[in-house]
């Protein structure tokens, strides 16, 4: 299957947004169009005169990408021209559950024909690591830092996907960056679907968490394989599958333990407790996805 996305880019090694960015054109295929608003994506793979991207590509504001996208839609509608061509959103957790919320929701609202993928990274990685809603309890940022009267931030990450779900999207899916097979697919079949669908994928980002370059990938798996990240479909409304962990369960210490954001918690007093919320985050979405 060809790459869409060209080498020689900006990112990282072991970059998490072009490995998301990768997956969803591959299953989107070649006949798309991708907005991208403003965040780790758009800079590395556009530095002026540049391109990584072997299909149309927009550059959003950070807030407006899915009108943007809806405007795309629209356009292809009027001129005959939407039968096949998919209209692909990416964008970072900043410009999905914080800054672009309003745009995506007045988007599915409208029941726009595209497919909005969140590559979530947890934290706003291009301007130095700061607090999203979408960083998880007890992650140490810059907005956010772990310290002497506090363990990071103590707010709980925000539910996006059950938010779209609320929107009566037809096809709402999460998805990791350690299952490329289940992320190209899902996206494959959001994008078949019609009207507005939403998948979100959890992308471990090596240097705002703080881990080796080689251990995306191990990042990414060892959150589902916890619980912290369960991986589902839901069409309709309805969970519809799952992707179950069985008997390789592993406990969320083991997790924290691979991410320097965390590394406060095991050496802070009252860690071991903080430490026990988070398992119990994790428990919880074992219980409630039949994990």
């Amino acid at each position: 299957m060809k790459s869409l996305l060209a080498p020689g880019h900006r990112g990282c090694a072991g970059c998490c947004d072009a490995m998301a960015a990768k997956f969803t054109l591959m299953g989107a295929g070649e006949d798309c169009i991708v907005i991208n608003p403003t965040g780790c994506l758009e800079v590395m793979t556009t530095p002026f005169p540049e391109t990584a991207w072997d299909v149309p590509w927009i550059h959003s504001l950070f807030e407006n990408a899915a009108a943007v996208g809806s405007g795309v839609e629209a356009a292809l509608k009027a001129l005959g021209k939407k039968q096949n061509t998919k209209v692909v959103v990416m964008g970072g957790d900043g410009a999905t559950l914080d800054i672009g919320m309003r745009s995506i929701s007045g988007a599915f609202e409208r029941g726009h024909d595209l497919t909005y993928v969140c590559i979530d990274n947890e934290a706003y990685m291009n301007t130095g690591v700061q607090r999203s809603g979408a960083t998880p309890f007890n992650a140490s940022t810059t907005t956010s830092p772990a310290g002497k009267v506090s363990f990071g931030n103590q707010r709980p990450k925000k539910n996006m996907p059950a938010i779209m779900v609320a929107h009566g999207a037809p096809y709402v899916a999460t998805t990791s960056l350690a299952y490329p097979k289940d992320m190209i697919n899902k996206v494959k079949k959001a994008t078949e679907i019609e009207g507005p669908t939403y998948i979100h994928c959890h992308a471990p980002c090596t240097t705002g968490w703080g881990f080796d370059t080689s251990k995306t990938v191990e990042v990414a798996r060892m959150a589902v394989q916890t619980g912290l990240w369960p991986l589902y479909e839901v069409e309709e409304g309805e969970v519809t599958k799952v992707r179950k962990i069985g008997k390789s369960i592993k406990p969320v210490e083991e997790y924290l333990k691979m991410q320097r954001r965390f590394s406060h918690l095991f050496k802070m007093e009252g860690g071991a407790e903080e430490i026990a919320k988070i398992q119990a985050i994790a428990d919880k979405n074992i219980e409630m996805y039949g994990l």
